[in-house]
């Protein structure tokens, strides 16, 4: 094992910030695993989870048992933990930009399209090879403008070539959920199992350019191009939502950290006992068919309904309670589904964030992402 602190902010001013990895296992000698977390910097139950993740592989590591290379960002977003608002993290957006730091990664498919004209043929493994070392350079070749983007540069060279990419997020409040792309679902499946995953949210394109899809879509987008060539998704990115912000306890943490060694596990990376795989508590759902609620006015937020709990089309989810006007307002999803994720807030603007319910009809279009 060897630790590496990457420079992100380091001009001569009030400041200077670092972002550490840690490698185990050989480049080289197997596939290429990258586990990053909490790039929205204050999303704690990732890095509890990472924590124990390191704890394990550097044993793994000294036992000569990981078979590929493992590369782990426990907090992947020094300049978000540096922001505090009023006593408060504020992970989640650049400051100096207003810039969400899980989007506007470099793509990396269109010129790769030129680049790659005429250089690829029938023979997948050569594709692979040919396509990561475009990718690298690709990306090596992006001048960031400002410390954000000097961020994503250094997470995406790391992850731009992997096999598997996990990037561990929580949300306000949530059950465990997932998301990759359509053409992982396979590939994907037994990790959402392992960790018990209720919602797994699929998507070609959810719009952003969010960092999974900075390392896998490149894959579907160059094979839909290059139809006579053979190039399989060769990247197997997730992120993965690990419940809520408050969701932090050492009971979660080992558990999460568990079913991701047994996942790398079957995947050929570590040489541990695998399990049987559990079953299934979920299989894949369109992202574009997950409807985002809101609230009607001002007021008061009262959950009618609890995460996890299926709700019908119209069924009262949470009511808004205006304390002045007396007016109380159900909130409802107009298609029956999952309620899976929901704000922290208890007192909304007309507008906010109440919840989203994971339905089973694509009716969506555009952005799939919140902001």
């Amino acid at each position: 094992m060897h630790s590496t602190k990457h420079p992100i902010a380091i001009d001569d001013n009030v400041a200077t910030l670092h972002l550490t990895s840690f490698h185990y296992g050989a480049p080289g000698s197997g596939k290429k695993v990258y586990i990053q977390a909490a790039i929205h910097a204050d999303e704690v139950p990732a890095m509890l989870v990472a924590h124990v993740l390191r704890g394990q592989l550097e044993k793994l590591d000294a036992e000569g048992r990981i078979k590929g290379e493992v590369i782990l960002v426990p907090a992947a977003n020094p300049l978000g933990l540096s922001q505090v608002v009023h006593g408060a993290p504020f992970g989640r957006y650049d400051l100096s930009t207003g810039t969400n730091f899980n989007r506007a990664y470099r793509h990396a498919a269109d010129a790769l399209k030129s680049a790659l004209e005429g250089r690829l043929g029938a023979d997948a493994a050569a594709n692979v090879a040919l396509i990561r070392e475009h990718a690298r350079r690709e990306v090596a070749a992006w001048e960031p403008a400002d410390n954000a983007a000097t961020l994503k540069k250094t997470l995406l060279t790391m992850a731009i070539d992997a096999d598997i990419v996990l990037d561990l997020h929580c949300d306000n409040e949530a059950v465990l959920h997932m998301y990759t792309g359509t053409p992982l679902v396979e590939v994907v499946q037994p990790l959402a199992d392992l960790m018990g995953a209720r919602v797994l949210l699929v998507a070609k394109e959810s719009g952003g350019e969010a960092f999974d899809e900075a390392c896998s879509r490149l894959w579907w987008d160059l094979a839909d191009h290059f139809i006579d060539a053979a190039i399989p998704p060769a990247c197997a990115a997730v992120t993965v939502e690990l419940r809520g912000e408050n969701d932090v306890n050492y009971d979660y943490a080992q558990r999460d950290a568990e079913a991701i060694l047994q996942y790398l596990a079957h995947q050929g990376v570590l040489d541990i006992p695998t399990a049987a795989l559990p079953p299934a508590q979920c299989g894949p759902t369109p992202l574009d068919a997950v409807e985002p609620l809101t609230a009607p006015h001002a007021g008061v937020l009262v959950f009618r309904k609890k995460l996890g709990d299926q709700v019908a089309a119209g069924e009262p989810i949470a009511d808004i309670v205006n304390p002045v006007s007396g007016q109380v307002t159900p909130v409802a999803a107009s298609r029956p589904g999952l309620l899976f994720a929901s704000t922290a807030h208890r007192h909304l603007l007309r507008g906010m964030h109440v919840c989203k319910v994971a339905g089973e009809d694509s009716f969506r279009s555009g952005n799939l992402l919140s902001s």
